[in-house]
């Protein structure tokens, strides 16, 4: 009799286990995973009102400050001896008359007022023959990336100081650049190599988080004359259906497979970043929001927080965080925000000429004293290596970031971004069109916590240094200044505060040949009277 009922609390106990999710180690290790500590535990439904409970800023990615993506795929070999090479070459090489794309008319001008061909489709002419007879579809399998190498992609990331990376997985030019079951025209199949799945491996390895970006929302409009040359019913999957260059419309089977595309790279990749490129906001939003439930439930499933950003507005600023091209505000945002920008063309591009190292510094300062991120691009040669001046540039960023990292990485923007004379004429996208360039009387803040704050002097300082924010007659400072020291020496600071603001005397040496950073302590003053003692004066 014992027995049986020893037997039966056995069971009840089993069933019991059952009932809690198996067995208690299994259950013990969901408890761990962090996501699911989020706002909500159960999934996401596919609707804005469930998905603004998702945390689309992490802390970890608020904390990055920098993270780097790579334009490569058969656009750079289609580029090769151009004379300005361009990332719509799919796009242009069938304009045989410079058509608005945005409108589907012509562009005429006195010596052409039947329309000219675009530059994209002389050369490719030239080079390959008419589009009609040699189409995008034919240059794919002129992709040889025969000098890619993973490892060296990754090193040199991770030594430019990035805390994620990746690839463009999918460019307008509707072209995987991973090992696809969901698409023909992929890597994989043309050149045997699976490029995303080895750069997460190597990046991953480096300490980085991954990043995968996808343009491929664009791609309806990209392909549309196709149509009028090499674009068949057989080749649909690669150029879409046909239909007119200024009908925006498009059909269920491009959404299905925009979705199909994504989704795979989800579940094969598990990337941390969903980087969108434009157009994405001409989709309907159904197919948007079905994407962005599935990805922040799958973050949610690996117990990891996971970041969507966008463009214009693709997403709700509640789910995903805005990207401004080669752009960036004028002023601090509260909502924290990201520049993808390039230190040249996105692509590789003949004789290329880069921005210098200086430059980049002072782009990402400039960007993080405003609360956001900088997502750098790197644009490969055809064969897969990456050109020694983007070496060097990188390296050199990498190098400041080593010295001056407390200054940028997991800070906070401040009660002000900045002074001096250097501005942004106006916010928004393509401002780097402007020339800008910043010297030492340019001074951006950062800050940890209440009681860190950090000026970064943008040019290395010839004469004394005087920060007028930091004056005695402003409020900027609610508490007074404890120390000064500048990152990356030891040399004792000279410095006093007064109605002008904080004097700093020139250093005697300066620990790197672009901007300057200096930690300035604050005294962290306890309030009195609070438990009812009396005023200690």
């Amino acid at each position: 009799m014992n027995q049986i009922r020893l037997s039966i609390i056995l069971i009840a106990i089993t069933a019991a286990l059952s009932g809690c999710g198996g067995k208690s180690e299994t259950a013990t290790n969901e408890v761990t995973k962090p996501s699911q500590l989020s706002k909500e535990s159960k999934p996401y439904s596919e609707d804005w009102e469930s998905l603004a409970a998702v945390n689309d800023e992490p802390d970890w990615f608020l904390d990055a400050k920098l993270g780097i993506y790579a334009h490569y795929g058969p656009v750079s070999t289609a580029n090769i001896d151009m004379e300005r090479g361009t990332g719509w070459y799919g796009l242009n090489m069938y304009m045989e008359k410079a058509y608005d794309w945005s409108t589907g008319e012509v562009r005429v001008s006195d010596d052409a007022p039947e329309g000219k061909p675009t530059s994209v489709f002389t050369h490719h002419v030239n080079a390959h023959g008419h589009p009609s007879e040699f189409g995008y579809k034919d240059i794919i399998p002129l992709f040889k990336p025969d000098k890619f190498n993973a490892e060296e992609w990754a090193e040199l990331f991770a030594a430019s100081g990035a805390k994620f990376a990746g690839p463009v997985a999918m460019h307008h030019d509707n072209f995987a650049m991973w090992d696809s079951e969901v698409t023909r025209w992929n890597v994989k199949d043309f050149t045997g190599i699976d490029l995303t799945g080895e750069l997460k491996t190597s990046i991953e390895a480096q300490g980085l988080k991954f990043l995968t970006s996808f343009h491929h929302a664009f791609t309806w409009v990209y392909y549309a004359n196709a149509h009028n040359f090499d674009a068949t019913p057989e080749t649909a999957d690669l150029y879409t259906e046909k239909h007119a260059l200024n009908d925006f419309k498009p059909t269920k089977r491009f959404h299905d497979e925009w979705y199909a595309k994504l989704k795979e790279v989800v579940d094969k990749y598990e990337p941390d970043v969903v980087w969108f490129d434009w157009w994405v906001e001409e989709l309907d939003e159904d197919y948007r929001q079905k994407f962005i439930a599935y990805y922040y439930n799958k973050g949610k499933e690996w117990g990891k927080d996971v970041v969507v950003s966008y463009k214009n507005t693709s997403f709700p600023d509640s789910v995903g965080i805005l990207d401004y091209e080669r752009g960036r505000p004028k002023e601090i945002k509260d909502n924290f925000w990201m520049t993808d920008t390039s230190p040249g063309a996105w692509f590789f591009r003949q004789n290329a000429k880069f921005v210098t190292p200086n430059e980049i510094v002072d782009i990402l300062i400039d960007i993080v004293a405003k609360n956001g991120l900088m997502l750098l691009n790197v644009p490969p040669d055809p064969d897969g290596s990456i050109p020694q001046e983007m070496q060097d540039m990188l390296r050199a960023l990498g190098g400041w970031l080593k010295i001056n990292g407390d200054a940028i990485y997991a800070t906070r923007p401040w009660t002000v971004f900045g002074e001096g004379p250097t501005r942004i004429r106006s916010g928004g996208h393509k401002i780097e069109k402007q020339k800008i360039v910043y010297n030492e009387k340019d001074i951006r803040f950062t800050r940890k916590g209440k009681h860190t704050l950090y000026a970064i002097v943008m040019d290395a300082p010839q004469q004394d240094i005087l920060i007028q924010t930091l004056s005695t007659n402003l409020t900027n400072l609610v508490n007074e200044i404890e120390s000064v020291t500048m990152l990356g020496s030891d040399e004792k600071i000279a410095w006093r505060v007064d109605e002008q603001g904080l004097h700093i005397s020139q250093p005697k040496t300066i620990p790197s040949e672009f901007a300057v950073a200096f930690e300035i302590k604050l005294v962290n003053e306890k309030e009195v009277g609070i438990g009812g003692e009396d005023d200690p004066d």
